[in-house]
């Protein structure tokens, strides 16, 4: 396998099909030895990892799959903690999309002057180029368009994606007693130019809540694997 892309969490590699392959690690991001999935560097080896942020991924990408939503998947291999993707082409040199149920985290931040921590968001979504030495700076729909990076038509689909897939994994986690207050994904397309979901969907790139409490991502795998 020609080896495409290392990343802190996964690294990406080409197949003989056409399709790309996804091999989960065990580095976690964080600082001074301790997991943090906001931040831009690996800062830890947690073993086990990888494996469960694959479980879950493959637990959503497969639900996402059979309510018509598209996305890379394929199919996985927990023996090796790889997962088989569909090619795609992220849009500009990477963009984050967030979708938000609740108002905390770098929204009230920026907004605490107009929304109390903790208000209910109506699942609003933004988006972010991913620049680490910029902070993932927002961007608007009409900046994407007016920078070629996307089209209208592609960033009302990834919208709309978003918030159906955010009620997918809210309401998986609320059967489990848990709250989901915001949760981060990426998106690419096709040659066509049609819109998938990308990358992964583990406890690292949401920020839960149960109880009024929030949970760590190493918990919250624990408690969403829990039977």
């Amino acid at each position: 396998m020609k080896l495409l892309y290392t990343g802190k969490t996964k690294n990406v590699y080409a197949l003989e099909n056409g399709n790309c392959l996804l091999k989960f690690k065990d580095d976690c991001t964080g600082k001074d030895g301790v997991f943090d999935p906001g931040e831009n560097s690996v800062g830890l080896t947690i073993d086990g990892v990888g494996d469960v942020n694959l479980r879950m991924s493959i637990y959503f990408f497969e639900k996402i799959n059979a309510a018509g939503i598209r996305t890379h998947y394929v199919s996985a291999d927990l023996a090796n903690t790889t997962m088989e993707v569909l090619p795609a082409k992220v849009f500009g040199h990477g963009l984050e999309v967030i979708c938000r149920y609740k108002a905390v985290g770098s929204f009230i931040r920026r907004y605490g002057d107009y929304i109390e921590e903790g208000a209910d968001l109506p699942a609003y979504v933004e988006t972010t180029f991913k620049n680490d030495e910029k902070g993932d700076p927002l961007v608007t729909k009409d900046a994407l368009v007016a920078l070629g990076v996307m089209t209208e038509e592609q960033y009302d689909d990834i919208k709309l994606m978003t918030q159906q897939i955010t009620k997918i994994v809210a309401d998986d986690l609320k059967e489990k007693g848990l709250v989901l207050y915001d949760i981060k994904f990426e998106y690419g397309y096709d040659p066509e130019g049609k819109v998938m979901l990308i990358d992964e969907i583990a406890s690292g790139n949401m920020r839960v809540y149960k109880d009024g409490k929030y949970i760590d991502p190493m918990t919250l795998s624990e408690l969403f694997f829990a039977k």
